[in-house]
């Protein structure tokens, strides 16, 4: 085959000779469960090193490369948790697992015959579900702890009867491209209706990456229940993606959506499981009706949309109405203005599987530091870790016998309050520096000042319950130890 220098031409018509084109069936079971991994803070690093500074400096850095995405974003062993048990029929349960390379992953399977399962990262800031596809799957720069880029597994759809491209007239293309999308199929006309293309490839960015590819209609396969005709990305090509991605988000094209999801729920086990073979659940419920009926033991508060609506990229995120930041018994003043996204869309404060740490835009992030500082002053700086680790504040606690610590309490709309552990919110590096586990953006320049305000990052919310009410538009939590 001649070389081809890489562009989204080649990518179509590569794919075009690779996929096949046949249909599938399915069933209407109403009831799955995945585990969910974690996957580990050690992001970027070798396994011989363990330097605590180094893992937290990468930590930061691909928690700020994740902001930064979310907020210029453009539109293109398994146990079961305490809470919520008692599943019924219309659940759908699946194992969510951490792993060595950031987030946390659920597998699936797609394929006729079902093909074998793949891990894909569980990320509520996108909605695109994509998997590594065909025998050609490239990723470039994936040279991640327990990740050999050339053995990624793939999905091969030339063995599924099931595989078929989505067509550029195929109303589904515009999930992903908009309403115009067939202006960009040359000779396809609306009055053409069996024109012959396939929806255009499309380009995926992410914060640390990015992936390619075109979308395919496959068999989506739980243990209980067949999902026919379910969207799906089939890439060949990536960049620093060692997994295919999950997405959750509130658009058509992610995995509730496309399921009719009433709600999904999981919870986040402890970073110290990173490549442990354990898991907890992630619980897809599929049942019929609405109801207003609420998972005893939880907390709720209501989901907020982006006035911009699905127009924007900011239209797929999960807002909740956070209205104060409590550190100890002091409430930090926060202009209202960035608590609630505007007329512009901007502001807000958004829940993120896929962001590690919790962002907060500068001036939050300086109030709520300083009344941390202000509130430790007994203790000293630790200026070479701060600058070494990319955190701050880092207080040094060597030689004290005991430590005080404030608490951080997240205050919600409705009166919801989510006091979070001390370890997740501070950091211990060795035995005698503590560092706030919340960032900003260092840089130069003027804050960034477009998309979310907040952005709260799987850490903060190691060992809660979580769920994710779609029916009822709103977000309920509880502290629970998730293994």
């Amino acid at each position: 085959m001649a070389a081809c220098p890489f562009s989204l031409i080649c990518l179509f018509s590569l794919l075009i000779l690779l996929l096949t084109t046949d249909a599938g069936a399915g069933n209407s079971a109403a009831t799955v469960t995945v585990p969910l991994t974690p996957l580990s803070i050690k992001h970027h690093l070798h396994h011989s090193d363990s330097d605590p500074l180094k893992i937290l400096h990468s930590l930061a850095s691909s928690s700020l490369s994740r902001a930064r995405h979310l907020k210029t974003k453009t539109k293109p062993k398994t146990k079961d948790s305490n809470i919520g048990s008692n599943y019924s029929n219309s659940l759908i349960k699946t194992p969510l697992s951490v792993h060595s390379y950031g987030g946390y992953s659920i597998s699936l399977s797609f394929g006729t015959p079902p093909q074998a399962s793949t891990p894909f990262i569980f990320d509520t800031g996108s909605s695109l579900v994509w998997f590594p596809c065909t025998s050609r799957y490239r990723c470039a720069d994936c040279n991640f702890p327990n990740v050999d880029p050339s053995r990624i597994p793939a999905f091969i759809p030339k063995r599924s009867s099931s595989s078929q491209l989505i067509g550029c007239q195929n109303p589904k293309c515009s999930w992903i491209f908009g309403p115009n999308v067939e202006s960009r199929c040359k000779g396809c006309s609306p009055r053409n209706k069996t024109c012959p293309l396939a929806c255009p490839p499309y380009l995926i960015q992410y914060g640390l990456g990015f992936t390619a590819g075109l979308l395919l209609s496959e068999t989506l396969r739980f243990p209980s229940k067949t999902v026919p005709n379910f969207v799906v990305g089939c890439s060949i090509l990536s960049n620093r993606q060692p997994a295919g991605i999950a997405g959750f988000g509130r658009s058509s094209e992610s995995l509730p959506s496309q399921l009719g999801l009433k709600k999904f729920s999981y919870c986040l086990l402890s970073r110290k499981f990173d490549d442990a073979p354990v898991s907890s659940n992630l619980v897809l419920d599929t049942g019929s009706g609405s109801g207003d009926s609420k998972t005893p033991g939880l907390s709720y508060t209501p989901f907020y949309k982006n006035p911009v609506g699905s127009s924007s990229a900011f239209g797929e995120y999960y807002y909740v109405g956070l209205r104060q930041i409590i550190v100890g018994s002091k409430h930090v003043k926060i202009p209202y203005s960035y608590l609630v996204p505007g007329s512009d869309g901007n502001g807000g404060v958004i829940v993120d599987s896929g962001s590690t740490l919790t962002f907060m835009e500068r001036p939050l992030f300086e109030a709520v530091a300083k009344e941390f500082i202000r509130q430790m002053g007994n203790y000293s700086r630790a200026a070479d870790v701060e600058k070494k680790s990319g955190l701050r504040p880092c207080f040094d606690i060597s030689g004290k016998k005991s430590v005080y610590l404030p608490e951080l309490i997240l205050k919600f709309k409705g009166g919801a309050k989510m006091a979070l552990p001390l370890e997740n919110y501070f950091a211990l590096v060795g035995n005698k520096v503590l560092c706030l586990m919340l960032f900003t953006d260092n840089a130069a320049g003027p804050e960034l000042g477009s998309g979310p305000a907040i952005i709260l990052g799987d850490f903060q919310l190691q060992n809660f319950y979580l769920e994710f009410d779609l029916a009822n538009d709103r977000f309920g939590f509880a502290k629970q130890k998730c293994a």
